[in-house]
């Protein structure tokens, strides 16, 4: 008999496959979920509500879609030649040379505490080749990310290891650089503030300052900024240094210096630097935040460093190395090492006596430029006789200057003139120049005289 004929399997109507209909449903199952609504997110608005815009970056956007060919920038924290263009340091030009023609250099990681040459120069700069810290190898230092990595480093550390025999609060001046509330509140730090500006002589309200102080809880971290006070320009005289120090030794508060105006400020850094040098002769135990962006103009590169000073116990330098170790892994476990590029140029400027005389001559180019753009505007205010006291122009010191506008004020002169400052009056000196200086004047005269 002839043999039977073989069905086909796969085409065979008596003999399905099974396989295939599994494989094909299961393409349809997942066809069905692509098209199927996703599940919703577990990061919706009341877990992550919408976050407010910065104001200053926020504030810089609206400059840059202006279109007014008048329009005046005075918000941005950064120093402007007289052209208002961006202004590298020469001083930092030479050192880039030298770097780029080394034939070492390599792009490995730095030390966790970052580049030894740097931070140990950074130690001389800011408490002095003689201080007696670093004589009885009381300090140590990291290099952070800018002046903000080492205030939140520092913050960090007090909220990982400070503790109190009373409510553990730290005080900021009213007012005060933004990021430092939202810096301590990120670490768990809770705060208050102690007055500082006086709205009526727009300079130092030394009395509620005093007072503030002194009744702070026993222990408190007191923030203070080193020198040209951000953001209104204001600081204490030596004699009111002195009182504040003597009172936090009374009080047994712990002091947080913030100095990110070094030689910037008054164009010398020995003057610069007398607050935080006269609390280390005074033998207190506290910690730095130091930054490189405005004296050398690194503001894209990150460098700065993070100091910290125990009191002259005799076991000083053991404290030192527990406090180091315990910095050095919160280090690790935030940034791993530090960036290099930024530090090398500071370090090289640093180490070099030729360099850093060219530097400081930097330094006092900078500083004398905003010195002349106080006097100019003052004068040309009072010449005009625009309603008001306009000593404090030239009285507060540094980048920034607290004008005494209202917020009314700000927000008119930005309709009407297209001059772009801070809603709190805070305008950056360095916007000023010779080209656009009388036009502002005029816009405060015409602003000030129109809302009275």
């Amino acid at each position: 008999m002839p043999a039977s004929p073989v069905r086909n399997p796969i085409t065979s109507p008596s003999t399905p496959d099974t396989s295939l209909q599994t494989a094909s449903h299961t393409r349809l199952n997942q066809i069905s979920s692509h098209l199927a609504p996703m599940a919703a997110t577990a990061f919706d608005a009341n877990a992550v509500p919408q976050a407010p815009e910065d104001p200053l970056f926020g504030l810089m956007a609206a400059f840059r879609r202006d279109p007014d060919p008048k329009k005046v920038d005075l918000g941005i924290g950064a120093y402007r030649d007289d052209n208002a263009k961006p202004w590298i340091l020469p001083v930092v030009k030479l050192a880039e040379d030298r770097l780029r023609n080394d034939p070492d250099l390599n792009h490995e990681y730095l030390p966790i505490a970052g580049l030894p040459e740097f931070t140990a120069a950074s130690q001389k700069l800011v408490l002095g080749g003689d201080s007696p810290a670093i004589k009885e190898k009381r300090v140590t230092s990291l290099q952070t990310i800018s002046g903000t990595g080492a205030v939140h480093l520092g913050a960090l550390f007090l909220a990982k290891f400070y503790k109190t025999k009373t409510e553990r609060l730290a005080y900021f001046s009213a007012p005060t650089w933004a990021n430092h509330f939202q810096i301590f509140a990120n670490v768990g730090l809770a705060y208050k503030t102690y007055p500082y500006f006086d709205k009526q002589t727009k300079g130092l309200d030394f009395d509620g300052t005093f007072a503030a102080i002194r009744d702070a809880p026993e222990g408190s971290i007191i923030v203070l900024h080193a020198c040209a006070h951000n953001p209104t320009g204001v600081d204490p005289t030596q004699e009111q240094w002195k009182k504040i120090a003597a009172l936090i030794r009374e009080k047994k508060h712990f002091p947080f210096f913030d100095t990110a105006y070094q030689g910037f400020a008054s164009g010398d850094l020995a003057t610069d630097g007398w607050a935080i040098r006269y609390f280390i002769e005074q033998g207190f135990e506290l910690c730095i935040a130091q930054s490189y962006a405005k004296n050398f103009g690194l503001y894209g590169e990150r460098a700065g460093c993070f100091h910290f000073v125990t009191s002259p116990a005799s076991d000083a330098e053991v404290t030192i190395k527990r406090v180091a170790s315990q910095l050095a892994i919160l280090q690790r476990s935030e940034i791993s090492n530090p960036p290099a590029y930024g530090a090398r140029i500071a370090s090289t400027v640093l180490n070099d006596p030729e360099l850093f005389k060219e530097w400081e001559a930097n330094l006092k180019t900078m500083s004398g430029r905003i010195k002349e753009m106080r006097t100019e505007l003052r004068k040309k205010l009072e010449d005009m006789g625009t309603p008001g006291t306009w000593n404090h122009i030239t009285e507060q010191i540094g980048m920034f200057s607290f004008t005494g506008l209202s917020e009314k004020q700000v927000l008119k002169i930005r309709e009407d003139s297209h001059v772009y400052m801070t809603n709190n009056g805070r305008i950056s000196m360095a916007g000023l120049n010779t080209h656009n200086v009388d036009y502002f004047a005029k816009a405060v005269d015409k602003v000030i005289r129109e809302t009275q």
